[in-house]
C-alpha cells in the first residue's frame, strides 16, 4: 500500500509541475496609464516596421517566405507623423485627389465634412511579454474593403448623429460624443483631402494610413458597443479613401 501511494504522489506532482509548465499567462493591463502609453507607442512602432503598402494601399504584413516584397517600404519609411496626441498618419504619395476637398472634421462646425469611404479599421490590444511588447490579434471595427464592397458614409466612430447623442434614454456618458466618436481618427483624417464625388463603383486606391493610440481613442472610458468586446485600452488602424466628401446636409446631422 505504501508503494501504491508513493507512485500516486509521484504522478500527482509531476501532472501539477507539466501543468505550470503548460500554462500560459494572462497578460494583465497596468494600472499606471504611463505604461499603457509606452506599450502602445512600442506596438505602433514594431507595427509599421512590419508592415507596407501595397499597390492599391492596402496594408500588408512582410512575408518571411515570399521575396517579392523585399524591395517594399516599410510603414516607418513612408513619412509618419507623429501628433502630440500620439496620432500617426501617413499620405501615401500618388493616391491624393489632385484638387480634393479640405476636411473639416469637427463635428461641431457649422462647415463639418460628411465623409463617404471605403475604409478597412481594426483594432489592437498592445501587451508585454517576456519583455517585448507587440499587438495581439486585429479585430474589425469596419472593413467595406472585404466587406459589402461599397463605401460607407459618416461611420459612427467618425461622426454620430445629434438625434442619438440627445437621445433622453441615453445615460450620462452615452450623451457625449466621446463615447462613439474617436477623436484620433477626426485628428488624423484633417491631414488629407477627399474626393467631390468620386463614383462608388471606382475600384479604390487609398489614400494613407491613421494610427490611433488608445490614448486618442476610447482610452480607459465606457464607450458604444461597436462590436461585442471592449475597445478600452485598444489601438486602432485606418487605412481609407475618402470617395466624397461635403459639408454635411442638416437632415445628416
Amino acid at each position: 500500500m505504501k508503494k501504491i501511494f508513493l507512485y500516486i504522489l509521484a504522478g500527482s506532482l509531476c501532472f501539477s509541475a507539466c501543468k505550470k509548465d503548460d500554462e500560459v499567462e494572462t497578460f494583465v493591463e497596468p494600472d499606471d496609464i504611463a505604461v499603457r502609453n509606452s506599450y502602445d507607442d512600442q506596438a505602433i512602432q514594431k507595427f509599421m516596421d512590419e508592415n507596407y503598402l501595397d499597390s492599391q494601399g492596402n496594408i500588408k504584413a512582410f512575408s518571411s517566405t515570399d521575396t517579392s516584397d523585399d524591395n517594399e517600404k516599410k510603414l516607418s519609411e513612408l513619412s509618419p507623423v507623429k501628433l502630440s496626441s500620439g496620432v500617426i498618419y501617413i499620405v501615401r504619395s500618388g493616391a491624393q485627389p489632385s484638387t480634393g476637398v479640405t476636411l473639416d472634421t469637427n463635428p461641431e462646425s457649422t462647415s463639418a465634412t460628411q465623409i463617404r469611404t471605403m475604409m478597412r479599421a481594426n483594432y489592437y490590444l498592445a501587451s508585454e511579454s517576456d519583455g517585448k511588447v507587440s499587438f495581439g490579434s486585429a479585430g474589425t471595427l469596419l472593413n467595406t474593403i472585404n466587406g459589402s464592397g461599397s463605401p460607407v458614409t459618416d461611420p459612427m466612430f467618425y461622426y454620430v448623429k445629434n438625434s442619438i447623442v440627445n437621445n433622453t434614454n441615453n445615460s450620462d456618458a452615452a450623451k457625449q460624443r466621446s463615447y462613439y466618436e474617436i477623436e484620433g481618427l477626426q485628428e488624423g483624417l484633417k491631414y488629407f483631402t477627399g474626393y467631390t464625388n468620386k463614383a462608388d463603383g471606382d475600384a479604390y486606391n487609398l489614400q494613407g494610413v491613421i494610427i490611433v493610440p488608445s490614448r486618442a481613442a476610447f482610452a480607459r472610458n465606457t464607450h458604444y458597443n461597436y462590436t461585442g468586446y471592449s475597445l478600452q485600452n485598444n489601438c486602432f488602424v485606418f487605412n481609407f479613401e475618402i470617395y466624397k466628401a461635403n459639408v454635411r446636409p442638416t437632415i445628416d446631422q
